[in-house]
């Protein structure tokens, strides 16, 4: 499977629900261009599922975090709109979403997600029937792209269905791809906003070796 990275994220409208029940279209690509922003879209499996709700509620704790940093947050499965605006109507403390402000992508049929191949569902000919089948829940992986205000997937990562994303890190991310856009620097391992930074080349890295 290829990787996003370094591309034009797809360019396809998929349908969306906000908080306050109203379903739009939204393009991802359209939506980090036209706005000159960044762009964080998460896909998590299902909802009313287990892990997806903290996460859904850890993104919203830090949407100010991500608007002080020009970054659009999106949340997307494969759920239809209005599954998305049943949950987001269902309390906090009744496994609920209720409070949660960004929107959610409506993938239904799978377009979206097709394209980035991030289902967990595989095709399978039986020869004797001559038929195809999925083998899978054909939802999707917890998959996460960050997108710069060109378009461009600067990050593509993807957990298995159990494990949960560390919101902190994405914040690092954008910091850390801002600085190489601002100051042509490049940032090492475990980098963090106000630490040193390097020139890419063998004399920057020698220095910051030095002194590191």
């Amino acid at each position: 499977m290829a990787t996003a990275v370094g591309k034009k994220f797809p360019n396809i409208s998929v349908n969306a629900m906000n908080d306050m029940g109203d379903t739009f279209q939204i393009n991802v690509l359209e939506e980090a261009v036209n706005n000159k922003k960044k762009v964080l879209l998460f896909w998590y499996p299902k909802d009313f599922t287990f892990v997806c709700p903290t996460e859904l509620h850890a993104f919203q704790a830090a949407l100010p975090e991500f608007e002080k940093r020009n970054t659009v947050v999106i949340g997307a499965s494969v759920d239809s709109a209005e599954v998305h605006f049943a949950w987001l109507s269902t309390a906090k403390d009744n496994g609920g979403i209720e409070g949660v402000t960004y929107p959610l992508l409506a993938d239904t049929n799978r377009n979206l997600s097709e394209a980035l191949g991030i289902l967990d569902s595989t095709e399978v000919y039986d020869e004797e029937t001559q038929t195809i089948s999925k083998e899978g829940d054909d939802v999707t992986y917890r998959a996460t792209y960050l997108i710069d205000e060109e378009g461009t997937v600067f990050h593509e990562g993807v957990n298995h269905m159990p494990v949960g994303r560390n919101v902190n890190e994405f914040l690092r991310l954008i910091d850390a791809y801002a600085h190489v856009q601002s100051h042509g620097e490049v940032c090492p391992a475990n980098w963090e906003e106000g630490k040193e930074a390097m020139q890419a080349n063998a004399k920057g890295t020698a220095a910051y070796l030095a002194k590191n």
